[in-house]
């Protein structure tokens, strides 16, 4: 639950010292087949000393991410509903100044804005292959209801995961969930159970949101889901029952949403 450090940075803070460049590589870093899903696929070659930025912003607002550079394509949300869209790869230049090298529109239009909360994307990754995928898979098999599924993940991963104390003292900036290790290892940070659950419910088709903001529950930075039950979002807090049930607490699984102040969703 300690605060998570991200560099969200305005367009306007990013560009302000270094001038823009012509896109510098082929017009398949944009990859567009998972659009009728919410999602963009980035393939950029990352230069191994160059720090690197996906912006994604629809009007006034966006979203910015760090991209990887050990890795060949990485998915991203479009979650800020349907309309127009403009996705921008940003290098360093030095310090906070970076220059725009790749920039492209793109238009979303989705029946069901739903669909965008079931994909893998870069902080909620996810494939057939993990074993947090096989394990959402074993625990559901005899479930019923979505609701069934939902509660035997749920009782997983607060009976299962416990909250590391070290990783959450140590310096968090550009921290990225991996389900694998949080399986394996059987602790991490709030953001780490938020996408473990998430990924495991997107992974058995419920759809479920990573939510990054405040919580009257803990006094820093925190993360927590919203799930997609009987045809409206719940609020469902991992971490925060992880510790409860550890103490013997009682308590709900579904939380107050009045209680949650979102600033990100993914």
């Amino acid at each position: 639950m300690r605060n998570v450090v991200f560099v969200i940075v305005g367009l306007f803070a990013l560009l302000m010292w270094a001038p823009a460049v012509q896109a510098a590589q082929s017009e398949d870093w944009l990859g567009l087949e998972q659009l009728d899903r919410g999602a963009v696929v980035i393939r950029y070659d990352v230069k191994a000393d160059v720090k690197t930025k996906l912006m994604i912003t629809k009007g006034q607002d966006n979203y910015t991410y760090v991209l990887s550079p050990n890795k060949q394509q990485e998915a991203f949300p479009l979650q800020m509903g349907n309309g127009d869209y403009t996705v921008i790869v940003l290098e360093q230049v030095s310090g906070t100044k970076y220059q725009i090298v790749q920039e492209a529109p793109v238009t979303l239009q989705l029946t069901n804005d739903s669909k965008v909360f079931l994909n893998s994307v870069q902080n909620i990754d996810w494939n057939e292959r993990d074993k947090a995928v096989q394990l959402a898979k074993k625990l559901t098999r005899s479930t019923q209801s979505d609701e069934e599924k939902v509660q035997a993940v749920y009782e997983y991963i607060i009976g299962t995961i416990q909250y590391d104390k070290a990783i959450a003292s140590s310096k968090l900036t550009d921290y990225l969930p991996d389900i694998n290790r949080t399986i394996a290892g059987q602790k991490g940070i709030c953001y780490d159970y938020a996408s473990l659950f998430a990924s495991m419910l997107r992974s058995i088709d419920i759809p479920a949101k990573l939510v990054m903001g405040t919580s009257q529950y803990v006094d820093v930075y925190h993360a927590w889901n919203e799930v997609y039950l009987n045809g409206k979002w719940v609020t469902i807090d991992t971490t925060v029952d992880a510790s409860w049930k550890v103490r013997g607490a009682e308590f709900k699984m579904i939380k107050d949403a009045s209680l949650y102040s979102a600033a990100k969703y993914y």
